[in-house]
């Protein structure tokens, strides 16, 4: 498996695919490379694929609540890149990963080469946050991934249209079985880095967007998030005109990317990178 280490020494699991134009792919804030799944095999040819694990989720190494900040987080893509040689990239942020991706618009823009927003903004609704608080760093009262597939899917709300095996993938992806029940696959005490964050004033972060000026933008929500209201996002779409817009019917926090409005917004936000 592909690993490098952080600047504290923090073993950081990536993948890496194709070859051409480089696009890293940062995931929400529990969850790790395999987000991107359902999107892989639709991307065009001419692409190198990165994935990277965050401290504390997926594959990486756990290294302590206090380092599953923004700007350690921020950091961990940068050394990523200086590890493969990679002065620039194009970021493809899932919620958490959008937040990383506005980040280092403001402090390495120049290693940018574009940015898509999924399911995040400058502004986070209270609705979203609660449901995070709700879940995060617990492991769930189901115990097979049977029983897990149906609980899913009552509560993920905003989702329409799923098949109960799109519903098995995500469980898979997200928990792991054992004799005593199911766990979360990633580092409990992020909890406690959450509600540390949860607990402090919220930062105004509309500078972030204004940092993105010049990069190729483009900004894919679901239809029924409660995460990234819709307000928000007509106020993004205002201060940047040109910013590649689409609202995915059905889907919630957040889309799993292979729908065809979400391709479609991916794959002219990629031909804006050329």
């Amino acid at each position: 498996m592909p690993s490098f280490n952080a600047s504290d020494g923090t073993r950081l699991h990536y993948t890496d695919e194709g070859h051409g134009l480089p696009i890293l792919a940062l995931s929400g804030l529990s969850r790790n490379g395999s987000d991107f799944d359902y999107l892989a095999p639709h991307l065009p040819d001419g692409i190198r694929f990165l994935r990277l694990d965050y401290r504390g989720r997926g594959k990486s190494e756990w290294s302590g609540p206090e380092t599953y900040t923004i700007p350690t987080e921020a950091g961990d893509a940068l050394a990523l890149m200086d590890h493969l040689g990679l002065d620039r990239v194009a970021i493809l942020g899932t919620s958490r990963g959008g937040l990383l991706a506005m980040a280092l618009a403001a402090t390495a823009q120049a290693r940018l080469t574009g940015v898509c927003l999924v399911d995040i903004g400058p502004e986070i609704a209270e609705t979203g946050i609660d449901v995070i608080r709700n879940y995060i760093g617990r492991n769930p009262p189901q115990k097979t991934y049977e029983e897990a597939t149906s609980m899913r899917a009552a509560l993920l709300t905003g989702f329409e249209g799923v098949p109960e095996s799109r519903w098995a993938e995500e469980v898979r992806k997200h928990y792991i079985e054992t004799p005593e029940g199911l766990q979360i696959n990633y580092d409990p005490a992020l909890r406690e880095a959450v509600l540390a964050t949860a607990e402090a004033p919220a930062p105004d972060l509309w500078p972030l967007l204004d940092c993105l000026a010049g990069l190729p933008l483009a900004l894919i929500r679901g239809a029924n998030s409660d995460l990234l209201a819709v307000e928000t996002a007509d106020e993004m779409q205002r201060r940047r005109p040109d910013m590649i817009r689409v609202d995915v019917p059905d889907r919630g926090h957040v889309p799993f990317l292979d729908e065809p409005e979400a391709l479609d917004a991916l794959h002219r936000w990629i031909e804006g990178l050329t």
